[in-house]
């Protein structure tokens, strides 16, 4: 589960959403697609059109997994932070009810805007 006393889920790159949706697939309910795609040096997360899905892979071998399903309705509030020239990584910032924060760290290009309207309609 993310650490939400720490509530951070840090330095995650773009990732090929045909690549993680394996992973996932077998959580998705009726109707329920896959937008976009993220990962870290283990750990990843999927964006759905219904909500985000985080994978925090355990153990030696990674065979252990700790999955958080994060739904849109639960979102209070959130926030961006984009890269810029000396300072190349992104950042988004959620708050859930009853859950507290979630601060996800994006390195290099990633596009934080795109995660911005993609919440944004699944919120408003």
């Amino acid at each position: 589960m993310i650490d939400f006393q720490n509530g951070t889920f840090v330095k995650l790159s773009k990732a090929d959403v045909a690549s993680i949706e394996p992973s996932v697939r077998d959580l998705y309910v009726d109707g329920e697609t896959s937008m976009v795609a993220a990962k870290g040096m283990r750990d990843f997360i999927m964006f759905t059109n219904k909500r985000i899905i985080a994978v925090n892979i355990q153990g030696m071998t990674g065979k252990k997994r700790d999955t958080t399903s994060l739904p849109y309705s639960k979102i209070q509030a959130f926030s961006i932070e984009t890269s810029g020239t000396f300072d190349r990584d992104a950042e988004l910032e959620i708050w859930l009810s009853g859950l507290g924060r979630v601060r996800l760290e994006f390195a290099g290009n990633f596009d934080v805007g795109y995660l911005a309207k993609l919440i944004g309609w699944a919120v408003l």
